[in-house]
């Protein structure tokens, strides 16, 4: 099981670097924006946006912006007192990794939630952390040891994506996806779920409820009305569905947000 978990945010430091030192922890790195360079036990790479890098605890590490760029990562540093059962062959390997995933958005959505329940004081904040972070090493596991996907699945994915992401707020069926590439609604749901761990339903509604996020924090709307705005027509499947993916309804994710504008 985990013994400590410390997340740090580097948001765009213009000279980030770190000093050559044998790690104690083990070290998850999220690159989200730009790219570093690395060198782990005598070896030199550059880690870029959309990829994960793990390095394993004793480890000699250094890093820095490359090319005098300033990055946007996050950084997640745990132990362990003992393994999982069925733990994921890369923990223990021994050897630092370079993971490109496929849906980067989720894993950056399951950090900041690491990051936040961290900095607030309630007692099963390490409770939930740990949960999270046992998922996340997971779907690496489970990621690193699947086969390649071929290249045109991922090219149908990429087109049912861009779609998506341009009509989210717009009713979505499958059948209105299948025609766009061409082959059967069970083909177009399988293939999307395979690249990208969930169905293109799915997707919609996560892209709607990141929405949903901002506007509860940074507008006036009501939640009928961002209901409404972002495609639902009634506010309690909206508030539903909110709850599924947020882990709380849309008021007690108001709360939250504004309780920990106060105490910041």
């Amino acid at each position: 099981m985990f013994n400590e978990i410390v997340v740090n945010l580097d948001r765009m430091i213009p000279d980030w670097h770190n000093a050559s030192e044998r790690v104690g922890w083990n070290i998850l790195v999220f690159m989200l924006e730009g790219q570093a360079q690395y060198l782990i036990n005598g070896e030199e790479f550059v880690l870029s946006a959309g990829e994960i890098l793990f390095i394993p605890i004793y480890s000699i590490r250094s890093g820095r912006n490359y090319d005098g760029q300033p990055h946007l990562k996050y950084t997640v540093l745990f132990t362990q007192v003992t393994a999982f059962e069925d733990e994921p062959d890369f923990i223990q390997s021994h050897e630092y990794h370079v993971i490109r995933v496929s849906n980067m958005e989720y894993y950056k959505h399951r950090i900041e939630k690491i990051f936040t329940e961290l900095r607030e004081g309630h007692r099963t904040k390490h409770y939930i952390c740990k949960g999270i972070l046992q998922e996340l090493l997971g779907l690496l596991g489970k990621e690193m040891s699947e086969s390649d996907i071929a290249p045109m699945k991922l090219h149908f994915v990429k087109t049912l994506k861009s779609y998506i992401i341009h009509h989210y707020r717009e009713p979505i069926e499958i059948n209105e996806l299948a025609r766009l590439i061409h082959r059967s609604p069970n083909y177009t749901t399988s293939i999307f779920k395979e690249v990208m761990g969930h169905s293109p339903i799915q997707y919609v509604h996560y892209l709607r409820i990141m929405d949903a996020c901002d506007f509860l924090t940074v507008t006036d709307m009501t939640i009928a009305s961002i209901s409404d705005y972002l495609g639902y027509y009634d506010s309690a499947y909206f508030s539903k569905t909110f709850k599924k993916i947020m882990s709380m309804s849309p008021r007690e994710y108001v709360r939250k947000q504004t309780s920990s504008r106060i105490q910041s």
